[in-house]
């Protein structure tokens, strides 16, 4: 595996996700494999997340200005949808609850399917949780069901995050999804492979 050079990874402000959402939701589309209306439904949700408390952005670029992948997210706290939807799902298990305690939420984290397996998502969530003052990120991702596991779920795991729900079922959302998570901060990376 390379590593993604760290020159085109910026830091984004809420006028600079505004700026190019569009551009965004259209790698969060194709990464996810949704249907193209489903970036209508979600710019209002996205742009809505720039005024949470602890919001953070990260972006990388390629020589020619294109957006190759983003991350986001903030402070989670009761009263945000996504901490009432786990908090529900953790009723049963007090020790885990205490998470929600002190926690960044890990929101989006998408790089372009041409451009995967470069490193990029790794230096995206690097970036995005260096300097996060929280104890913890929580995450959730579509379970694999049986599919072979796929990129996203390769990179939680080789940075430590671990299972917290299995099979949860989000309030409208026919999905399961995990819910994973780890402390931070994260560990420095580990260097890169030598050639064989």
């Amino acid at each position: 595996m390379t590593t993604a050079p760290a020159r085109h990874l910026v830091e984004w402000g809420p006028t600079d996700l505004a700026a190019r959402v569009d551009e965004a939701l259209a790698v969060y589309v194709a990464a996810m494999g949704y249907p193209p209306s489903t970036a209508r439904h979600r710019r209002s949700l996205w742009l809505d997340h720039v005024r949470r408390p602890g919001w953070r952005c990260v972006a990388r670029l390629d020589d020619a200005d294109r957006l190759l992948g983003v991350a986001y997210g903030y402070t989670g706290a009761p009263g945000q949808w996504w901490y009432e939807e786990v908090a529900r799902g953790l009723r049963a298990r007090p020790a885990d609850r205490a998470l929600l305690g002190d926690y960044f939420e890990l929101t989006e984290l998408h790089v372009r399917p041409d451009a995967q397996g470069a490193g990029l998502g790794e230096a995206l969530l690097r970036a995005l949780l260096a300097g996060v003052g929280s104890r913890h990120v929580l995450l959730s991702t579509p379970e694999h069901d049986g599919r072979p596991v796929n990129r996203a779920w390769t990179l939680y795991r080789r940075t430590g995050f671990t299972d917290l729900l299995r099979r949860h079922r989000f309030s409208g959302d026919t999905r399961p999804f995990a819910v994973l998570g780890r402390e931070l901060p994260l560990p420095p990376a580990a260097p890169p492979a030598p050639p064989r």
